[in-house]
């Protein structure tokens, strides 16, 4: 049986959940490394067992062997290279977020219709083992229909600096780095509904905190403590066609006693903690329950999650099933995303057709 030979572009620190995923999969020859710095390409390449290596991405697209693409670039440039990789006819599972704009997104989809080519947004949580158990529970109607959902994901700590930190290169904070996350999960699991309105709000009070000492936080290679353009904290209200809502707050650096990580939905029929830990909470016999599933581990494996999203990719290229998040999903996502960002710009309620 042929392997599907895959390329990677972008070589920082997320590439190695990638390169290491692909590693595993004995249905993948982990074929090139594409990286600006030729040198961190090179390194990978090595590591990992690349046949090539590359400085250029054109020139990874440009080989005809390669089928399928991860693309572990800056925000700025996914679109550019997405719609690059899907007119070279290959496969593309892009990180999220899909873009920095909802016009971006629309041109992804398009060019996705156009060619044909399988799309994977990097929505990792949706490939947890946790998040298939709840979405069993889900489908079969178990907590009724849920209305309302709650997440956050705050750091008192935790600007990575770098590009992250760059507005220009990243497209903004922890919005639209680590709130994409929680709020696609909650999204997700609510069944995707339309979004009808959104109140939001961002802040930047505080930088970076470099001269915070005794608690460190990963930094990005480009770590530079004077460089930052991005908000601390993001807050949201949104509201979807279907009369469900959701609230979000996520942030780089607060003011808070712990870092905290919640993910909540409530149902009519009952309601589930995503985060911390795994629960699942009903009512029997008038009686509420919380329910703790026995499962290999109550939170989001993150080594695990990466290793499912990219069997689960090979398998939608190789035509055996189809993508959890695929780009219209991404579309909507970028909708939430900017429309925050443009309710805070704009001090008003973004409402959608």
């Amino acid at each position: 049986m042929s392997k599907l030979k895959i390329g990677v572009i972008g070589a920082g620190s997320i590439s190695d959940m990638h390169l290491q995923s692909y590693e595993k999969n004995e249905r993948v020859e982990l074929y090139a490394v594409c990286d600006m710095n030729i040198k961190r390409a090179e390194e990978k390449a090595t590591k990992y067992g690349a046949a090539k290596y590359y400085d250029d991405y054109h020139s990874l697209l440009a080989d005809e062997t390669i089928d399928a693409v991860s693309i572990c670039t800056w925000n700025n440039s996914h679109a550019e290279i997405t719609i690059a990789a899907l007119k070279a006819g290959k496969h593309v599972l892009v990180e999220k977020p899909l873009c920095t704009s909802v016009e971006e997104a629309k041109n992804i989809e398009e060019t996705v219709k156009q060619t044909g080519k399988v799309l994977q947004v990097g929505f990792v949580r949706r490939y947890a083992s946790n998040t298939k158990l709840l979405k069993e529970f889900i489908d079969a109607d178990e907590l009724g229909d849920i209305y309302y959902a709650k997440a956050s994901c705050l750091r008192r700590l935790g600007n990575p600096g770098g590009w992250f930190s760059d507005k220009e290169r990243s497209g903004g904070g922890p919005l639209i780095d680590i709130g994409v996350h929680v709020i696609d999960i909650c999204w997700y699991l609510m069944g995707k509904p339309k979004v009808k309105s959104i109140t939001g709000n961002t802040y930047s009070k505080l930088g970076n905190r470099s001269n915070v000492n005794n608690l460190s936080f990963y930094k990005a290679a480009d770590y530079d403590p004077e460089k930052n353009t991005v908000e601390d904290l993001a807050n949201a209200l949104i509201r979807f066609e279907n009369g469900a809502s959701l609230m979000v707050d996520v942030s780089f650096t607060l003011h808070a006693k712990k870092d905290e990580i919640t993910v909540k939905l409530f149902g009519e029929k009952g309601g589930v903690e995503v985060e911390p830990e795994l629960s699942i909470i009903t009512e029997k016999h008038n009686t509420i329950l919380n329910a703790t599933p026995q499962v290999d581990s109550l939170t989001f494996d993150f080594i695990q999650g990466f290793q499912n999203e990219i069997d689960h990719f090979v398998l939608t290229c190789l035509d055996e099933t189809e993508t959890l998040s695929p780009v219209e999903d991404g579309v909507e996502m970028m909708k939430i995303l900017c429309g925050i960002y443009e309710s805070s710009e704009k001090g008003i309620e973004i409402v959608f057709d």
